[in-house]
């Protein structure tokens, strides 16, 4: 066997099985075309557009990986924020015999307190801090089974009801006794404050949620403040509001003078003072509702970063997903469907400054949201925008803000009581 000559080419020609020239083999077939390579590459390292596919999958990658850290982040930080009260369902299990039952159904109460905690971040503004805290609005959120309606009821915080006897945070009992409502929280907490609704309403509260002036403020001012017009110029010293007539955007202090003036706005009376507080939550409830809030990220994280930190929550809603769940079913809720309306009320026969309900109003009004029958709310009779100062209370029955002027009872087979809904805000 001879050697095969070389190729002209200067590259070996094909082999046969023993290294020899096989004359009678099919040529070998060119390589593919590499249409990535660049002048230069060769077919077997990576191109550009590979490259750049492997980096930007990479990236995305990193991405996905840095939003998800991101996010568990902030569920954790929201989570975080919401403060536990398992002494108040300690307390209340102790007493689990004499509770009422739960409504069937699905249909759930909540008692939502709003205190005038005057120390930490309020020390000094809201008046003297003694080391205590009462009960500045406290309303009872009821949201039917079918998640159709919910009706909030003030609860004025000087009714006189009759206060069960309470374990005060020292570890000693609070006697029986008949004073204002507010004082409940203040001798021992919201497992007080519960106690005595419930024994005043017939209706189990099923959950609880404390807020402060800080929390309520944050979340106002989170929804970029809330909308109200003034028909006369505001100078309150007690509340801190120095506001002109018109229309105003209120946020942080002013929100708060706003909701907790009394002397300055309308006749002085708590009664105007609880209806502007539902009305400016029934425009905070619009507001908050509204896509310029929940679908804009930049205005959703405070007002859940301001909402989960001020809140005081018994055990199930105490968590990002127990607070989530509950509002969820919440929000299919039309607008017009949610009712404010004060408990059915009279002047305190023995005490011009506070109050007693009003039978049989009160009691009709409970019996339905006990059962779970719709409430018919008529408008109030008190304007939207804050009427002038006028005199005080007069002597005798005063208006039954939540069944009419007095004497004036619905129909028993229509009853309905005077509020606002969410739909009607403040000002129109």
């Amino acid at each position: 066997m001879t050697d095969s000559p070389e190729n002209p080419s200067g590259r070996p020609g094909p082999q046969g099985p023993a290294g020899e020239t096989g004359a009678q083999d099919a040529p070998l077939a060119a390589p593919p075309l590499d249409l990535t390579a660049e002048s230069g590459a060769t077919s077997t390292g990576p191109g550009p557009r590979r490259r750049w596919l492997r980096w930007t999958a990479v990236g995305l990658s990193a991405l996905v990986l840095a939003l998800a850290g991101l996010g568990w982040l902030v569920y954790t930080k929201l989570d975080g924020n919401i403060r536990t009260d398992s002494d108040t369902r300690n307390e209340l299990e102790k007493y689990e015999a004499e509770r009422p039952k739960s409504e069937p159904g699905g249909a759930e109460n909540v008692l939502l307190i709003g205190t005038d905690r005057r120390s930490g971040e309020n020390s000094g503004k809201y008046g003297p801090d003694n080391g205590t805290q009462r009960s500045d609005t406290t309303i009872l959120l009821h949201a039917s089974a079918d998640r159709r309606s919910a009706t909030a009821v003030s609860i004025p915080r000087d009714l006189m009801v009759q206060i069960p006897e309470c374990k005060r945070s020292d570890g000693k009992q609070s006697a029986p006794q008949f004073n204002q409502f507010n004082w409940a929280f203040e001798f021992a907490g919201a497992a007080c404050s519960i106690r005595t609704v419930e024994k005043m309403t017939g209706i189990r509260i099923d959950h609880h949620m404390i807020v402060d002036f800080t929390g309520f403020k944050k979340m106002v001012d989170a929804v970029d403040g809330v909308d109200v017009c003034l028909e006369r110029p505001v100078k309150d010293d007690e509340a801190h509001l120095r506001l002109p007539a018109g229309w105003q955007t209120l946020r942080g202090e002013d929100a708060l003078g706003y909701v907790r003036a009394r002397k300055s706005l309308g006749d002085g009376s708590d009664t105007q003072r609880m209806e502007r507080q539902q009305q400016f939550l029934a425009a905070l409830v619009n507001k908050v509702q509204s896509n310029g809030v929940l679908l804009n990220p930049r205005r959703l994280y405070p007002l859940l970063d301001a909402a989960t930190s001020s809140l005081i929550t018994d055990e199930d809603l105490a968590s990002l997903r127990g607070l989530y769940e509950w509002v969820r079913g919440l929000r299919s809720i039309p607008t017009e469907k949610v009712q404010f309306l004060t408990v059915p009320r009279q002047e305190y026969r023995y005490n011009a400054d506070r109050d007693e309900l009003a039978q049989p109003a009160a009691e009709r009004l409970f019996r339905q949201l006990g059962k779970d029958h719709p409430v018919s709310v008529r408008p109030t009779s008190t304007p939207p925008s804050p009427a002038p100062p006028g005199p005080g209370p007069a002597s005798g029955p005063r208006e039954d803000s939540a069944n009419g002027s007095a004497g004036s009872s619905p129909s028993p087979s229509e009853p309905t009581f005077q509020g606002t809904t969410a739909e009607r805000g403040i000002c129109r």
